[in-house]
């Protein structure tokens, strides 16, 4: 089963007059294979998937998968609060030549981890394509446990690993101790942390302002090389640190990706646009450190 590891990107959606500009998507799905990333999400949640239409959505899959020519894995976000819909969406991806899928945590509905634990397996059982759990509690406010996320990976062959979203350090380190499911950050700011413990990749948002900067952690880290690992960390932690708590994701890397030019900055309500004093400070940042 095929397994995903360095720095894959998690792709914004560009906008344009309020529709999908697939002619940008392009274009940034090309850069981010030209810069060496690993592999590609379109539909996650820095894609703003939740305002995307289904219609929409296969879109931007059908997009990337054939930008990206196999040159890269494509990791089409398909998860729902909805299992039979999540079921749809993942055979539809796989229909559209998706490598890969990655699959949130049900929200707002807030399983049992018996009601999680059912929910990944009756997905895995209808796909062939390996899966990442997406463990995010601060957006979906469930935890997927330790323990279910071992349960999973031993009954379930294709889920291979979990992007890990909860913002801590302990807990991937209880589970890189109690199973063998390969652990992708889900956070920028401590990717270099976690894979320092064992995990083997991330799933980046600031990859797609600086996919290069990024990769150097990870390419290093897997490398077995600290030192390297260790300054590419702390040459682009201040940027991300900085960008990734102005506002809520996506809407400081969207912005700053207009600010180069590789998008109009546009976005889906409710996400809205920058704060003016947030921006001053984003300006200010992308000012002082250098992108790539």
């Amino acid at each position: 089963m095929s397994a995903f590891r360095g720095t894959i990107t998690a792709l914004i959606t560009p906008f344009s007059n309020g529709k999908l500009d697939e002619a940008r998507l392009e274009a940034l799905v090309e850069r981010q294979i030209a810069a060496g990333v690993d592999g590609l999400v379109p539909c996650g949640t820095t894609g703003e998937s939740p305002t995307l239409s289904h219609e929409e959505a296969e879109r931007v899959i059908a997009c990337v998968v054939r930008t990206a020519r196999k040159r890269v894995p494509v990791i089409a976000g398909t998860g729902s609060y909805s299992t039979a819909e999540a079921i749809r969406k993942s055979h539809k991806a796989g229909e559209l030549g998706a490598d890969g899928l990655l699959i949130v945590s049900p929200y707002y509905n807030k399983p049992t981890q018996a009601g999680l634990f059912a929910h990944f397996s009756a997905i895995a059982r209808e796909t062939k394509l390996p899966i990442m759990l997406y463990n995010i509690p601060g957006r979906c406010g469930v935890e997927i446990s330790v323990p279910t996320i071992a349960r999973l990976h031993q009954e379930c062959p294709n889920i291979v690993s979990v992007k890990h979203a909860t913002g801590r350090v302990d807990d991937a380190a209880d589970l890189m101790a109690a199973s063998k499911i390969e652990v992708i950050s889900g956070d920028d700011p401590i990717t270099w942390p976690l894979m320092a413990l064992g995990a083997v990749g991330v799933v980046s948002v600031m990859s797609n302002l600086c996919p290069k900067a990024t990769a150097r952690i990870t390419t290093a880290a897997l490398a077995g090389d600290v030192a390297a690992a260790r300054a590419a960390h702390q040459a682009l932690y201040p940027l991300m640190r900085g960008l990734l708590s102005l506002e809520t994701n996506p809407i400081p890397i969207k912005t700053a990706m207009a600010m180069k030019g590789f998008c109009a900055e546009e976005f889906r309500l409710p996400m809205c646009p920058l704060a003016p004093e947030n921006r001053k400070k984003l300006e200010a940042l992308l000012e002082k450190h250098p992108l790539d």
